[in-house]
Order: C-alpha cells, then structure tokens, then sequence
C-alpha cells in the first residue's frame, strides 16, 4: 500500500512551482539611450525619460506589442550594452557609421542630421576651413561624429575629445576652444543659450548623416520588424506629430534659416 503524500512536500512543491513561474524571461524591449541631448533624449523634471527618442520608442513597443523599459548609458557604453544584450535596441540620435557597423547592426534610417560650429565670439573663425590650420583648437564629444569629422577634414587643428556636450559648450563659451562640432540642432540651443560668449556657424556641402535605431549583430528579426515600423510610423504621420510636441519651435527655426529637418527627405 502506499504511503500518503506528506502536506510538506506538497508545499515544497507548490513553492517551487511558483518560484519557477517567477522566473519567465520577461517581454520587455529593453531601450538604450543617453538621456543627455534634449529635446531628443533627455529627463523631465521628475527625472524620468522623456524626448523625441523616448516617444519613438514607446511607439514601436506599442507596434509589436512590448512594454518598454529605458536604460540611460553613457554614451560610450551604448555599443557595449547592446553587444553584451543589457539592452535590446538603441535610440539615442546615433549615426549609422560603417566603424559602427562592423560592431552592431542598424534599422532603416529614421531621420538625418548635418554638422555645425559653436564659435567663440572672440574667434577669426567664419567657416569651418578657417580651422584647418595650426594653433586653433576643435572641442569635440567623445565617439561623436563630430570628432570623426574633424580628424579627418581638420588635421592641422588640435581636436580635443569631451565626454558630453556641455563641457564642449563650455570650453568654446570661455575661449579655450575656438570651436565645437556637433549637430546642427545642439549649436542652434547652446548658441542662444550663450549669445554673447558664441557664434553658431553652419557647414554647407558636407554629407548628409542618418540616424538609425541600433541592434545587436545578427539580430534581423528585430531589424525587420523596426524598418516595418518606420515606414508605417512616416505614412502615418507619427514624426510630424513627435515634432508637434517636441521640436515646435526649432522646426519653425530650421525652416526660416533653410535647414533641412530631421524627418524630411531620407531619400535624398
């Protein structure tokens, strides 16, 4: 005859099954980016995510139906986390490069950005060839493209690499830089942020940078289902609607100047 089954380890059971139920992976889309560069990535007053960036991404894991969780990473540590799978995506307005992509994979692109210069006021500096020469000192952000730009148009110059764009802003704003090189949308900000201290100087003819969101390599399921999204997110309106919120003013700015916008023309 058998022997009745002890109320413990039903117990034991029961606990083991629950812890085991605890331990499902869980769906979320875990999104890097450097919440550093309003109105893009950035924190509210609160201290939560908040920006262009953010929105973007709560769209596309409302899209394949994934709650969404933002990982603020230093700017360096992006490409890392995505390699070493702490986080699934990266938006956080990064170039698609090919030094990057032999480490990561990119979506489609989702909008584009062109360099300019914050000049000191006091600087000779009229236009970016005026910093191709000896003594003149280029403040860039680490891994920024703008450090790429300048190592390779500006060798005459003395580039030197910041970890964020406010110590950049800063060395140009007291004259220990005589330029910073960045996007256009940040040296239009610090610019009017520092009218007396600086210049913002725009580049004509240069290259047209795309942003795309960031994947780990091999990872093309997820690529698809982004390039899926951006393209029905731009059919439906959902970047004029993002630049309703969030870019009203500097939309308006951008168009009286002539700038080509973010959203408009990847095909170009």
């Amino acid at each position: 005859m058998k022997k009745p089954v002890s109320i413990m380890f039903i117990l034991i059971c029961a606990i083991l099954i629950v812890s085991g139920c605890g331990q499902k992976e869980s769906n979320e889309l875990i999104v890097g980016m450097e919440l550093a560069y309003p109105p893009f990535e950035t924190k509210d007053e609160y201290g939560n995510p908040t920006g262009v960036s953010v929105d973007l991404a709560k769209a596309f894991g409302e899209y394949i139906g994934r709650p969404v969780k933002i990982e603020n990473i230093s700017w360096d540590g992006l490409i890392p986390a995505l390699q070493t799978g702490k986080v699934d995506i990266v938006i956080s307005s990064m170039t698609i490069k090919d030094e990057r992509l032999e480490k990561i994979d990119f979506s489609k692109p989702y909008a584009k950005a062109l360099l300019a210069l914050l000049v000191n006021s006091g600087s000779d500096v009229d236009k970016v060839e005026d910093l191709d020469q000896e003594g003149k000192i280029v403040a860039v952000k680490t891994g920024s493209t703008g450090q790429i730009f300048a190592e390779k148009n500006l060798k005459k110059a003395k580039s030197i690499p910041f970890p964020d764009e406010s110590a950049c802003v800063t060395e140009v704003a007291q004259g220990k830089a005589d330029a910073f090189i960045y996007d256009q949308l940040t040296i239009y900000r610090n610019n009017l942020k520092n009218p007396e201290t600086t210049r913002a100087i725009f580049i004509p003819f240069q290259d047209v940078e795309y942003w795309g969101v960031g994947v780990k390599k091999g990872n093309q399921e997820l690529v698809t289902q982004l390039n899926t999204f951006i393209d029905k997110f731009y059919a439906q309106n959902g970047f004029d609607a993002i630049t309703e919120k969030n870019l009203k003013e500097e939309k308006a700015a951008f168009d009286q100047n002539g700038f080509a916008w973010f959203f408009s023309d990847l095909n170009e």
